[in-house]
C-alpha cells in the first residue's frame, strides 16, 4: 500500500476539500496507478474522489452504486445530507446555475471574468482557473429577484449562512462569489440544458445587468491584506468598490422593468423542481 494515498484520502476527509494544485492531488489526477490505488480505497468504503477540470478543488462524495443505501434508507429519499431544507436546495440550484454557469462558458472561451471581448488566440491558451473566471452575484439583486420565493429575507439569509458554512459559496461583503464544492456539486452535462431550458429558463433570457464581473482572485486579495493589515491597498478597493456600485445600480435598474420582475417570480416558482435534479454528496 502506497502511504500517499492513505495521506491523500486522509486530508480529504480532515478538510473536505483540496486545491488541484495541492501535490498529492495532482499526483492522483496525473499518475494513473497512484490514481487506481486511490479509487481503490476510496471504493472499499463507499466513496469516490470527485473532481472535473473547471473545478479549482477536489472534494470527496458517496459512489453512485451506495447512494441508494444511504439516501433511500428512510421513508423517502433525502436529496442532501447537509440537512438543507427544500428551500435552501433551490436556493443552492440557483446559485449554481448564476455562477457556474457563466463561469464554464468564460473558462471554455479562455476568457476572464475582466475580459471584455474575445481573444482570438485563446483557444491556445490552458483554461483558466476558476478563481480567475468565476463571477460574484449582488445579494441585493439576488434577494430582489427570489427572495419572495424562497423565504424571504430570513429564510434567504440563514440559508445562505449555512451553504457559507458548508463552503458552496463565499461572501465578500455584498458580493456572494464561488466556493470551494460549488463547482462540484452536479452533473453539468446531464442537468445543464434541463435548467437553462426548463427550471431557470427566464432568467437565462434577461440581459446579465445584475452579474458582477470580479475576479475571486482580487476580492481574495483584498480580505487577505486586511487581515493581514487593517488597511486595504487602495486600488483593490477601488476596483471592488467600484464593482458593488455597478451592482446597486443595475440591480435598481432591473427593479424598475417590470417584465423582468415577472421573470422572476416565474424562474424562483420553478427553482424548487430544479433542486430534485442535484446530484446528492457527501
Amino acid at each position: 500500500m502506497n502511504d500517499d494515498s492513505q495521506i491523500l484520502i486522509a486530508r480529504l476527509l480532515t478538510h473536505q476539500t483540496l486545491r488541484r494544485d495541492d501535490r498529492l492531488v495532482k499526483r492522483a489526477l496525473s499518475d494513473e496507478q497512484f490514481r487506481q490505488e486511490v479509487d481503490a480505497r476510496l471504493l472499499a468504503t463507499g466513496l469516490k474522489l470527485l473532481d472535473n477540470v473547471y473545478a479549482d478543488h477536489v472534494t470527496l462524495a458517496l459512489h453512485r452504486a451506495i447512494e441508494p443505501k444511504i439516501f433511500g434508507a428512510r421513508d423517502t429519499w433525502q436529496n442532501n445530507n447537509f440537512g438543507l431544507a427544500r428551500d435552501g436546495v433551490a436556493l443552492l440550484v440557483v446559485l449554481w446555475a448564476l455562477i457556474i454557469l457563466p463561469k464554464r462558458e468564460r473558462q471554455e472561451t479562455h476568457q476572464h471574468a475582466d475580459d471584455d471581448q474575445d481573444d482570438m488566440f485563446g483557444n491556445e491558451k490552458p483554461v483558466p482557473r476558476a478563481e480567475d473566471t468565476s463571477i460574484g452575484i449582488p445579494y441585493k439583486a439576488l434577494l430582489a429577484d427570489f427572495g419572495d420565493k424562497l423565504g424571504k429575507k430570513t429564510r434567504m439569509d440563514m440559508n445562505l449562512g449555512i451553504l457559507s458554512k458548508l463552503g458552496f459559496i463565499e461572501r465578500r461583503g455584498d458580493i456572494l462569489v464561488e466556493g470551494p464544492l460549488l463547482d462540484l456539486l452536479m452533473d453539468t452535462d446531464l442537468l445543464k440544458e434541463r435548467i437553462i431550458n426548463g427550471a431557470l429558463a427566464e432568467v437565462f433570457k434577461r440581459a446579465p445587468a445584475q452579474v458582477v464581473h470580479i475576479p475571486r482572485a482580487v476580492l481574495a486579495a483584498a480580505n487577505d491584506t486586511a487581515s493581514a493589515d487593517e488597511s486595504v491597498p487602495a486600488a483593490a478597493e477601488d476596483e471592488v468598490a467600484a464593482a458593488i456600485r455597478d451592482a446597486a445600480a443595475s440591480a435598481n435598474e432591473m427593479a424598475d422593468d417590470k417584465a423582468d420582475d415577472k421573470a422572476g417570480d416565474k424562474a424562483g416558482d420553478t427553482a424548487n423542481d430544479a433542486a430534485n435534479d442535484t446530484e446528492n454528496r457527501s
